[in-house]
Formats: structure tokens, sequence, C-alpha cells
């Protein structure tokens, strides 16, 4: 639990480290609003449709009685919306970073050159670093979508699917929000997705810890939007402590 909570303060510090720098924190947010006015489109396009796409998901259920049918429908429909509210946090979160490529590079590197910079940083051209991004979104992505499908089916069972599945979300939601986050700092030191995954298992419960928070700031109306900023600098602290590099000017 120690390490859980090192990891929600360094959502924090990041905070802490935008707040106190303005021009960070609007570089971080013009993306995040550009994304969030899509992903809006989506899930009132969702809402639409629900009731189509909850029949469909329960066809299994077509020849049961009226009664029972609606009841699987509706539980259906609610586990829809809230495993389309995960993929949608992780893939906002991949979406923002894409948009704001430059803008959270800035963040991430004005975070650590305050506290030493990067040993043999490796410099990326604007194409290629979108282009690495890209990929390994599509895959965090692809990750999602196959997490959450046992989610879909837990989701289903009376009372399990309302109180133990939305805090297993959570932790795989905070997971690849993590992994997503640290994407820019490690690309800064020439690492990769397979690269990020080995080193965050290496520190579960700081990168669960961290995770966790951005994922429940992120429920929160607007929460996406000014928590952006905050968590790209976290990620950078959270990337720096994983390579045993100085947090804090006092360790500098």
């Amino acid at each position: 639990m120690k390490n859980f909570f090192v990891g929600v303060r360094f959502l924090g510090q990041g905070l802490g480290r935008v707040v106190r720098r303005p021009k960070l924190l609007l570089l971080g947010i013009l993306p995040a609003i550009l994304s969030l006015v899509l992903f809006i489109v989506l899930f009132v396009l969702l809402f639409k449709f629900l009731d189509g796409i909850s029949e469909t998901a329960t066809w299994f259920a077509r020849d049961w009685s009226a009664g029972w049918r609606e009841t699987v429908e509706v539980a259906a429909g609610v586990v829809i919306v809230g495993l389309s509210g995960l993929l949608a946090i992780i893939s906002y979160t991949a979406v923002t970073l894409l948009i704001g490529d430059p803008f959270y590079e800035a963040i991430a590197e004005a975070v650590e050159e305050d506290l030493g910079g990067v040993p043999n940083e490796v410099k990326l051209t604007v194409w290629a670093s979108l282009r690495r991004s890209l990929a390994d979104s599509l895959r965090l992505v692809v990750l999602t979508v196959l997490a959450g499908v046992p989610l879909f089916f837990l989701g289903l069972i009376p009372v399990v699917g309302q109180t133990v599945v939305p805090v297993i979300a959570a932790f795989v939601g905070g997971w690849f929000l993590t992994v997503e986050i640290v994407g820019i700092p490690f690309h800064r030191r020439g690492l990769r997705l397979p690269d990020r995954r080995r080193m965050l298992r290496q520190n579960r419960a700081t990168a669960l810890g961290f995770g966790v928070a951005v994922f429940c700031c992120f429920l929160i109306p607007l929460g996406a939007v000014m928590v952006m900023p905050a968590a790209v600098a976290g990620g950078s602290l959270l990337t720096r402590h994983l390579f045993g590099q100085p947090t804090s000017l006092s360790s500098a």
C-alpha cells in the first residue's frame, strides 16, 4: 500500500508542477478539449443506439420471457456503457497524446530538465514520435478491448457486476493508463511499449497507484481535460522514479 500511494503522490506532484507554470497547463488543456469534443459526439451516438446494441448483445435471451429478457437487456446496457467508458478513458488518453504530442513533449521535457534532464536522451523527429505513439497506442487499445470482454460477461452477474467489476475495471483501466502516459518519457530514453510494460510490472503497486488516481480523476466531469497535463508531468516523475533518477529538486 505504501508503494501504491507513492504512485498517487506522483500525480499530485505533477499537478503542482503544471499549476506553478500556467503555460504548461494551457499547452496540455488545448488538445484535451479537442479530444473531449470528439468523445462526447461518440457517446451521444452510443446512447442513441444503445437499445439496439443491448438487444443484439443479448441475442441468447430472445426466447426468454419478456421480464427476464428486459432485465438482461438493461443489465447489458449498463455494462456496455461502463465498458465503453473504460475503453473511452484509455483511447481518450491515446488520442489526446497523439493530437497534442508536441505539447506533451514540451511538458515532459520541462519537468525532466528541471530535475537534471535525461542522460543519453534520444531525439526523435515529430513524425517519428507520432508513428511510435500511434503504433503503441493502437496496441494498447486492442489489449484494453480484450481485457474488457471478460469484464462484460462478469458485469451481467447480479451484485458482482455492480460492485466488484467496477473496482476491477478501475485497476485494469489504471494500469493501461499508466502504460500509455509514460510513453513520452520512455520514448525520450529510446524505449518502446515492451520496455514500459516490463519496468512497470517490476513496480506494479506504484504504477497502479498512479494509474488508478488518474482513472478516478477522469471520471469527474471535465476531469480529463484539467488532469491531462498533470498526468503527463506525473508520468515523467514516475518514469524518473523507475530509473532511479531524482524526482524532486531536493534530491536532484
